[in-house]
């Protein structure tokens, strides 16, 4: 079974892992930074197949990169950071569901734990062992704190991981709460410096529970103020002060909202993607399947899933030239994101340092479909977004035909039929565990430390001449923690479930991951053991729970499918491979047992509600 090849490996894993520390065990440690998307589709940049000028994020992937084309994420904005922060599943840092506090435990407790690092503790000068809480205290009271890797680390963007935030809380109570036991801070776990947001969603022309290290930020933001454009010219700044000021390597977290809605940007960006989609989205997910094919990211076998059901063929839609609007100012969210990015880089090189910074690029869940109720409604959560803009306007919330998107007055979606396009080839959406809601481009890039000898798999790029690698194999993104661990030449924490992928950087494309990979989010579930997935989706499109009973008298119904030849999920192989679905669905209920995995929902529903969490669509 996999546990006797995963012992096998552990052994080859670990001759490897020196060797390589050896390697790179020089002076000069890389710096690292992580830029990370929310709710970016698998197919929504250039080297991913997508129409989207992303150029900078393209060149991420020529000579010095690697794409991998199943990099997982956990289907959701917080516990899929609370991941990415920590090398561990979402339910064991501590925030299985969202940010509040279910009331079932320390798993839905809504922020991150105390007894769980973050990857900046780790790669700084110290950090929390398993059983000692930030300060590095255990419960006897005795301070041994571990030693970390010698970083200065930053942060900017969008944090999400410390509880809730309401979008209409005051300053003062922003003020007063960040920073207590249950609303933890970037600045209390691990960070240097901080910029950003503390909360979800929000205006991109002023948004809320903006804090700048330890202080809110409470003054009404300046003409030309977008959130994007100040996350990363903020990264540019932390890059210039560290290289001028510090000897030490650095470790950044740039965590974008961007394109999260609400679908915000300057019309001047809009209008240059006006029209370009008035073929609709059936026509840009036939293109966006075949780049995908060109750019040998996928086999020409696998078929493009068809269009969701919830979704209308392009031919039926009234208002073409409102849809092609919504689309156009998302692309143009991803667009400014990207030149962003591109600002970053032009620091690195300014300062010397782009040879040796690691840079890893992903989205932390697929395309969203959520709708955004109209109007604002009392009852209906959008209503905590329907304030004043920065002249005094009301805004009006939901995705109102007679408005085009864009303003600061507005705050929409793009719907469900153009994500199903971002999630482009797959099926289903943000907060599912089949493809389209777990998987991410992914793109690493070394200049000095990424091997370029393996030409099986070299490709050209878009916007580059240069050529970069592809890895096909599985990994999910609480892998990075272990990765970076490696490149800071620090002991992988003993409580980190990721895996390093560093000898995939340095030439091994044969490296595969030694366990299987677990999925729960609102109740689907899912399990990757090498080429199969076993998935299970929480509710029909009318939500009623499929039937099926199953381990732990949960309703149910499992689906199977052979990654190699089917990625798509469009052939359930279950029927035909009973004795391997009981297998896989108990080792994801042992998994289960072990990570604090409550039944959905996790409290009783009110008499005569619906539960709504599987039906974005109708939110």
């Amino acid at each position: 079974g996999w546990r006797k090849l995963a012992k096998q490996r552990s052994n080859s894993k670990r001759n490897m892992k020196n060797e390589m520390n050896d390697k790179i065990a020089d002076p000069s440690k890389p710096n690292i930074i992580i830029i990370l998307a929310d709710d970016l589709g698998f197919s929504d940049v250039g080297c991913f197949g997508s129409e989207i000028e992303t150029p900078n994020i393209d060149s991420l992937a020529s000579d010095g990169g690697i794409r991998f084309t199943q990099m997982y994420n956990c289907a959701r904005c917080c516990p899929s950071r609370a991941s990415l922060l920590t090398g561990v599943y979402p339910h064991q840092a501590g925030i299985g569901h969202m940010v509040y506090d279910a009331g079932v435990g320390p798993t839905y407790q809504g922020f991150l734990r105390r007894d769980v690092a973050t990857v900046a503790e780790m790669l700084k000068r110290e950090y929390p062992g398993a059983g000692e809480n930030a300060d590095g205290v255990d419960k006897d009271g005795r301070k041994s704190a571990k030693r970390g890797g010698g970083y200065a680390t930053f942060m900017a963007g969008k944090w999400h991981v410390g509880s809730e935030y309401p979008p209409d809380a005051s300053h003062e109570w922003i003020q007063n709460t960040m920073g207590d036991e249950t609303h933890p801070t970037p600045i209390q776990r691990g960070f240097d410096k901080f910029y950003g947001t503390l909360g979800g969603g929000g205006s991109y022309y002023q948004p809320p529970s903006l804090v700048e290290d330890d202080k809110v930020v409470k003054e009404i933001m300046p003409e030309g103020f977008y959130y994007t454009d100040a996350i990363n010219d903020k990264a540019c700044e932390f890059i210039d002060t560290v290289s001028k000021s510090d000897q030490k390597p650095f470790f950044m977290y740039v965590a974008h909202c961007a394109p999260h809605w609400p679908l915000h940007a300057p019309k001047v960006e809009v209008d240059k993607y006006r029209g370009n989609y008035m073929h609709g989205w059936d026509k840009v997910r036939e293109r966006r399947h075949s780049k995908l094919i060109q750019q040998r990211l996928i086999p020409d076998t696998w078929q493009c899933s068809p269009r969701d059901e919830h979704s209308p063929p392009w031919d039926d839609v009234v208002d073409k030239e409102w849809e092609d609007a919504r689309m156009a100012t998302y692309a143009a969210q991803v667009t400014i994101m990207d030149r962003g990015v591109g600002r970053i880089l032009d620091s690195l090189r300014r300062n010397g340092v782009y040879e040796n910074t690691v840079i890893f690029f992903l989205s932390d869940n697929g395309g969203c479909a959520e709708y955004l109720k109209e109007n604002g409604e009392e009852g209906h959560w959008p209503e905590f977004y329907g304030g004043l803009t920065r002249d005094g306007q009301q805004i009006q919330v939901g995705n109102l035909k007679k408005l085009n998107p864009g303003g600061e007055e507005t705050f929409m979606s793009y719907d469900l039929p153009w994500s199903n396009a971002s999630n482009t080839p797959f099926r289903l959406f943000k907060s599912f565990v089949h493809e389209g809601g777990i998987s991410t481009p992914f793109v690493v890039h070394w200049p000095s430390g990424v091997s370029s000898t393996n030409h099986r798999d070299r490709v050209n790029i878009k916007h580059d001449d240069n050529c970069g690698r592809i890895c096909h194999s599985p990994w999910t993104m609480m892998d990075i923690v272990a990765t970076c661990c490696d490149l800071a030449c620090v002991p992988v924490p003993d409580h980190v479930e990721g895996e390093s992928f560093l000898p995939i950087l340095h030439g091994n494309n044969d490296l595969t991951r030694r366990k299987p990979i677990f999925w729960e989010h609102q109740g689907n579930r899912a399990v990757r053991l090498h080429k199969w997935k076993l998935v299970q989706r929480r509710c029909d499109s009318e939500n009623t729970c499929d039937e099926g009973k199953g381990e732990g008298n949960d309703t149910y119904r499992w689906e199977l499918y052979n990654m190699e030849e089917d990625r798509t999920e469009l052939h359930d192989l279950s029927s035909q491979n009973s004795e391997l679905v009981q297998q896989m669905a108990r080792l994801w209920f042992d998994w289960a047992t072990r990570n604090g995995v409550k039944s959905w929902p996790l409290n009783p529903l009110p008499e005569g509600e619906k539960d709504w969490s599987n039906l974005p669509w109708l939110w």
